[in-house]
């Protein structure tokens, strides 16, 4: 895989992740380890669509523990079931916030994030990490962001490797 995302200057949303998904899956392909297979998942996000913070949360026994992302400095460890993230993980599926002061027990890792999607990485049912997703746009992921990083997730679930 290049060292560079090789991307249009498309402006809509399905198009981008068209064009970067087949770029991810060859970015992780011949990578075993995790932590640099997310890094590089968040560097290509966030190069993509300039989100205000993209990352990780990955599973230490009973918290979720912040691991590769990028954006502004976060949150370090998530209770199970607590916030959006913690949601995701209990409930092991989408959390889809369009706005996250609405969202009961939120935790504000920083007051500019507005709205949030979460998603879990799950390899043989259990969550192995969650993908966290903000903007400081009200209501600024839908159903198309799920579905793509739904599939993202797939792919990093098919490559996690816990040796």
């Amino acid at each position: 895989m290049a060292d560079t995302l090789s991307l249009s200057q498309a402006n809509d949303k399905t198009s981008r992740y068209e064009e970067l998904m087949p770029q991810l899956a060859a970015l992780i392909a011949d990578e075993r380890d995790v932590v640099a297979n997310l890094a590089n998942v968040c560097a290509a996000l966030k190069t993509t669509f300039d989100f205000f913070w993209v990352g990780f949360y990955r599973v230490d026994q009973q918290q979720l523990v912040l691991g590769p992302f990028q954006g502004p400095i976060a949150c370090t460890r998530i209770g199970f079931g607590k916030g959006v993230c913690g949601a995701a993980w209990s409930e092991k599926r989408t959390q889809l916030v369009e706005d996250v002061d609405q969202f009961p027990g939120h935790i504000a890792c920083s007051s500019a994030s507005r709205s949030e999607i979460v998603v879990p990485i799950i390899k043989q049912g259990q969550v192995m990490a969650v993908l966290d997703v903000d903007s400081d746009q009200l209501a600024d992921f839908d159903a198309i962001d799920a579905h793509w990083l739904e599939q993202l997730a797939l792919l990093l679930s098919a490559q996690w490797h816990t040796d």
